[in-house]
């Protein structure tokens, strides 16, 4: 490797050498040299003197596809690709210790109390995110980190500021699988100089990925379990060959044996549904599984097609269930794909959360719930995801049912599903915008932004479980609906002025309390939604404008 020099973790820094190096400018919080010590610092620094450059070139194919889509040239299952696909041999490298089993995941944030919550739930598998579910303020980016740090060595505590008392107290802890921030996300406290004294913000998903694996990796290897990681975002092969490669550099730097890291792909955007079989195969020494990252999914769609005219445009977000046939279309592909090639296909997150001090709010949650569930374990799904943890054995008695004693059903093939790529692009579903529909996108928007600007990255708004994805749909819906003169079922014009009076009444309506951010949260959301430009992800701008303290 080569050598790395860390700036004092201040407001500027000074470079002593010309490089290739990492500077940390964040400032210091509790033990934050234990996590960003010489050595992790010098094993990011080879991460990005690598990968870096490959990362702004996907990034810029990306741009280019949404280009190409956006005048008319849909995406399609590659014809450079078809032999990957029509040679029926190849399997993945499947489930490391500890994923055989993955019927029931929980999801959340990696704070220290959520950490413990999570590890005590009596999930199979804890998603450990440091993505949509975590607001990247320095703070949360390096104290989610301390917390699976302490999580892997069993010497997690945490007391609250009211003085409750957190400990793991599970016998059987779940198996941890972290997600790092996706590619097009940046850690503005990490610059990266290179050998030429060019210098720019650290990659996330590197930081992310890098500081988990060098401190956690020979750890969770000696207790028997593995460096496992959800990767989000995707939207190529190539892409996903990034990761390998940045996989099988990581096992060579810290001496583990090709293929011990395990990844879990999300299937979350449009074009990812197309290439499926080929991000198996790039990544088929380290993948475990594919996931059906439904609200991604959705945004991902009316990203992509929000300037393609009406036929493209979605109804109220609740219409967009996983019932209407383009998202059947989806999810059955991605379990016939994971199947054939050995994978396991995990379902996606309901939403609906349990009300522990009303009954009824819980009823109706429980029953969705478990309505959600019983149709992915009987469409094929090996597991499947929940936001809280009195949702956990409602969900694991649906794939109990259809599971009973197997850890899984992969061997089961759908042999039956047969989808085209004009049933991916069909999104008509027959439903019209109603002005509740505007109002519940512009209250859950504009909630979930102030939330995430006070560093809560899984926020419960109206009993859902709401992140980054659902605010990321409630905006993009609000700016296809005026560039596409939509009208509502009322028969009122959808128009930035009365999106605007809305966005009005209804911050009007909010209960204030110090220090709460709506003033920030609906300037920024009027931003995204009622701008000329369409931002490609609202955390970029709200991130560099509110989170960076530099």
């Amino acid at each position: 490797m080569t050598t790395t020099q860390a700036a004092p973790q201040q407001q500027t820094a000074t470079p002593a050498t010309i490089g290739p190096r990492i500077e940390v400018f964040g400032p210091a919080i509790p033990r934050s040299a234990e996590i960003l010590t010489p050595e992790a610092l010098e094993f990011l620094t080879e991460l990005h003197r690598r990968f870096a450059g490959i990362r702004h070139e996907r990034l810029a194919d990306r741009q280019r596809r949404r280009y190409e889509i956006g005048n008319g040239r849909d995406p399609k299952f590659r014809a450079d690709t078809r032999h990957i696909r029509e040679d029926a041999e190849w399997r993945v490298a499947g489930p490391g210790p500890g994923l055989e089993d993955r019927r029931v995941e929980i999801t959340g944030p990696t704070d220290p109390k959520m950490t413990v919550n999570a590890l005590n739930s009596g999930a199979k598998v804890w998603l450990a995110d440091q993505e949509d579910a975590t607001s990247p303020t320095w703070h949360n980016v390096i104290g989610g980190q301390l917390s699976l740090f302490d999580a892997i060595r069993d010497q997690l505590q945490y007391t609250s500021p009211e003085g409750k008392e957190y400990r793991v107290t599970a016998e059987q802890t779940p198996t941890i699988v972290m997600r790092p921030r996706g590619w097009h996300l940046v850690e503005k406290h990490i610059r990266y100089v290179d050998a030429h004294g060019q210098s720019g913000a650290a990659s996330g998903s590197l930081v992310d990925f890098g500081l988990y694996a060098f401190h956690n990796a020979r750890e969770l290897v000696a207790r028997g379990r593995g460096p496992y990681f959800y990767i989000a975002k995707l939207e190529s092969s190539e892409e996903a060959k990034l990761w390998d490669d940045i996989f099988t550099y990581t096992e060579q730097a810290l001496g583990l044996e090709h293929g011990t890291i395990r990844a879990t792909v999300l299937i979350e955007t449009l074009p990812a549904a197309f290439e499926m079989e080929e991000i198996l195969y790039v990544m088929r020494d380290h993948i475990a599984g594919l996931n059906a990252g439904r609200w991604d999914y959705i945004f991902s769609i009316i990203k992509n097609y929000r300037g393609r005219g009406a036929r493209f445009v979605l109804p109220d977000r609740s219409e967009v269930t996983m019932t209407v046939p383009f998202m059947r279309a989806y999810t059955e592909l991605l379990v016939k794909t994971a199947h054939k090639r050995g994978a396991h296909a995990i379902g996606g997150m309901s939403a609906f959360i349990p009300n522990r001090r009303d009954p009824e709010i819980t009823r109706r949650a429980e029953e969705k719930v478990r309505a959600d569930k019983n149709r992915e374990a009987n469409d094929g799904f090996d597991g499947t995801w929940v936001a809280h943890p009195d949702l956990i054995p409602v969900a694991r008695a649906e794939f109990d049912a259809v599971l009973g004693d197997r850890p899984n059903q992969v061997d089961r093939q759908r042999d039956d599903v047969e989808v085209t790529a004009a049933q991916l692009l069909d999104v008509h579903i027959g439903r019209d915008v109603t002005e509740a529909g505007v109002r519940e996108n512009i209250s859950i928007g504009i909630r979930y932004i102030e939330a995430w600007l006070r560093g809560i990255g899984a926020a419960a708004i109206d009993n859902l479980m709401e992140d980054a994805a659902t605010a990321e749909i409630s905006r993009s819906q609000i700016w296809q609906w005026i560039h596409q003169d939509q009208s509502t079922a009322e028969g009122t014009r959808i128009t930035r002025e009365w999106v605007q009076e809305l966005v009005r009444e209804t911050v009007a309506g909010f209960d204030r309390f110090p220090g709460d951010r709506y003033d920030d949260a609906t300037e920024l959301f009027e931003d995204v939604s009622l701008g000329d430009n369409f931002p490609t992800f609202l955390t970029v701008p709200a991130y560099s404008r509110y989170l960076v303290d530099l």
